[in-house]
């Protein structure tokens, strides 16, 4: 059952409020602290991903909106653009949002010879622990195209999507946001790029929609661990329907 407004507000605001504390303490949230303070699991979970960034005009933007919504997503970063953008990640990883692999540069991985999938995967790994100071990270190969190959040299579970708006496009964020907002349901992971001003935009626009219709946003880690589905190298996963 949807709260009532004022309700929902009251836990938002406490939600900030445990969001900024655990911040300033230096400490990620968990997925339980997204969730109601009951404890119970609610049955709209989505998992909001960015592909391709961080940029950091727009990528600062972004998580600046986030962190004023209280909401986690979850980013598939190019190798490449790690240098210089150092700040930016650790922010990311601080305020409790899932960083994942999207290639070195962005290089279609099926086809790919061990040296050269290393090259796309293997160093962004290794740049990104380096970083962090942890592993784990996903894979989200460009365009989604995965093969045997992809599968066996993944070294991570494989995340693809449920909800495209195509906004790279650049179609408008209304259209984007309109396309997400009556698209999305229990379970959908969603995707855009965190590399356009108008995908920001419609990013925020959606999560403020979604929130008032009763869904919650967590991390891809959260949104298969909260629906008791287990996350294995090499798997591909798009949604993760109850």
């Amino acid at each position: 059952m949807k709260p009532s407004k004022p309700m929902r507000t009251l836990w938002l605001t406490a939600s900030a409020l445990f969001l900024f504390c655990l911040l300033r303490s230096g400490a990620a949230p968990s997925a339980a602290d997204v969730l109601p303070v009951s404890g119970t699991v609610p049955q709209k979970l989505v998992a909001l991903t960015f592909d391709d960034g961080p940029r950091r005009s727009t990528t600062t933007a972004l998580l600046d909106g986030l962190a004023q919504r209280g909401v986690k997503a979850t980013f598939f970063l190019i190798g490449r653009q790690i240098p210089g953008n150092e700040d930016l990640i650790r922010r990311m990883d601080a305020e409790g949002h899932q960083i994942g692999i999207h290639t070195y540069d962005h290089t279609i991985l099926t086809g790919l010879n061990e040296a050269d999938f290393q090259a796309q995967v293997e160093v962004t790994r290794t740049l990104l622990t380096q970083l962090l100071g942890h592993n784990g990270f996903l894979l989200r190969p460009p365009y989604g195209m995965v093969d045997d190959g992809v599968k066996a040299m993944a070294g991570a579970p494989i995340i693809l999507w449920s909800v495209d708006p195509e906004d790279w496009r650049e179609q408008g964020a209304d259209l984007v946001s309109q396309h997400l907002i009556s698209q999305a349901k229990d379970g959908d992971i969603l995707l855009l790029h965190d590399i356009f001003p108008g995908s920001v935009e419609a990013a925020l626009e959606t999560v403020d929609a979604l929130m008032d219709q009763g869904f919650y946003f967590v991390t891809v880690e959260e949104l298969f661990s909260l629906r008791h589905i287990s996350l294995e190298n090499g798997c591909v996963y798009r949604c993760a329907y109850p």
